[in-house]
């Protein structure tokens, strides 16, 4: 069998995205740098607003949403507008409010499994120390 026959494998640019994600990961250090969820082993305090940014965020951005679905839908149902127009804000005010309510109860349901995430974090970072501390002597 001559080298002809068999297969090229096809040659992929390093600077490829693609070929990055196919490359295998070497150390463990690397594979929790690149993970994106937070490491265990970092342990740099956060500050509050680091921590619940993203929530306040949601809340703040679905609360405006909603308001203006209110706003949007009590203007349909009070102004004397022609019919295309009363269609479109009978239309599109509900769904304003939908959808920030959404966004405002996405927010206010992430607080609370952020808290508990932190609480496990805590008990998880007293009981390495504990470990460690017990396997240490």
């Amino acid at each position: 069998m001559t080298m002809e026959a068999l297969p090229k494998v096809v040659e992929v640019d390093e600077k490829s995205p693609e070929s990055k994600d196919l490359l295998p990961s070497q150390t463990a250090s690397s594979l929790c740098i690149s993970s994106r969820s937070e490491s265990v082993w970092t342990t740099t305090p956060r500050s509050n607003w680091e921590i619940y940014r993203k929530p306040v965020v949601i809340m703040s951005v679905g609360g405006a949403i909603l308001l203006f679905g209110v706003v949007i839908t009590c203007l349909a149902y009070t102004l004397n507008l022609g019919d295309k127009s009363l269609k479109v804000l009978r239309m599109i005010g509900p769904a304003f409010l939908s959808l920030g309510l959404m966004m405002l109860v996405c927010g206010l349901v992430w607080v609370p499994i952020i808290r508990k995430k932190q609480r496990q974090r805590q008990k998880s970072v007293f009981f390495q120390s504990l470990k460690s501390f017990f396997l240490n002597r």
